[in-house]
């Protein structure tokens, strides 16, 4: 945390910074190991190929959890929020915790799993707006809601409509969105 008098800036953390350089560093090596670099490419089309390798590296939430830290999740996690910045111009942030005001460790690999231990994406000018790439990967695997209804939540649609609530029934605009991207 800053120091008195200091204002806290999320889109500046170290840890952050760091992550990020490593990330972008890693991101054609990461595509590479997916066999799928050529796709990979940054377009809302690709989140379909991403959302397909999410699925057969994990089967639940907790797995996606536990795997945080491995190469490939975290080039997941990256991906996913580089999306939100380059075609919704968000930020990564790197908030406190929203009931402490304290900033977990930066991807607290030796601790206990923290909601907030991870990097977020949000609009620059509003300190409260972030969404979590990690819990966008975690909610892709959720296949019933609280009370038993079965649930397809995909990655092109939480990119298509980021702040609808879980548990919001989705209007029938008539358009729907392909969930693989176009990329079978």
């Amino acid at each position: 945390m800053p120091e008195p008098g200091e204002t806290y800036d999320p889109t500046r953390h170290p840890d952050l910074l760091r992550w990020l350089g490593e990330r972008q560093d890693a991101h054609e090596r990461w595509a590479e190991q997916t066999s799928f670099a050529d796709v990979l490419d940054f377009t809302p089309a690709s989140l379909g190929v991403l959302d397909n390798l999410i699925r057969e590296t994990a089967n639940s939430m907790e797995e996606v959890t536990d795997r945080r830290m491995t190469p490939f999740i975290q080039g997941a996690i990256w991906y996913m929020g580089e999306m939100f910045c380059r075609h919704q111009k968000m930020v990564w942030k790197y908030i406190p915790d929203i009931v402490s005001g304290e900033l977990e460790p930066f991807f607290n690999a030796a601790g206990e799993t923290s909601a907030l231990d991870h990097p977020c994406v949000g609009a620059p000018d509003d300190p409260e707006s972030h969404l979590y790439p990690l819990n966008m990967l975690r909610r892709i695997l959720i296949t019933e809601d609280s009370v038993g209804n079965p649930v397809e939540e995909t990655l092109s649609t939480i990119f298509a409509n980021p702040f609808a609530e879980d548990d919001e029934d989705d209007e029938d605009d008539g358009e729907e969105l392909d969930p693989t991207g176009g990329w079978g």
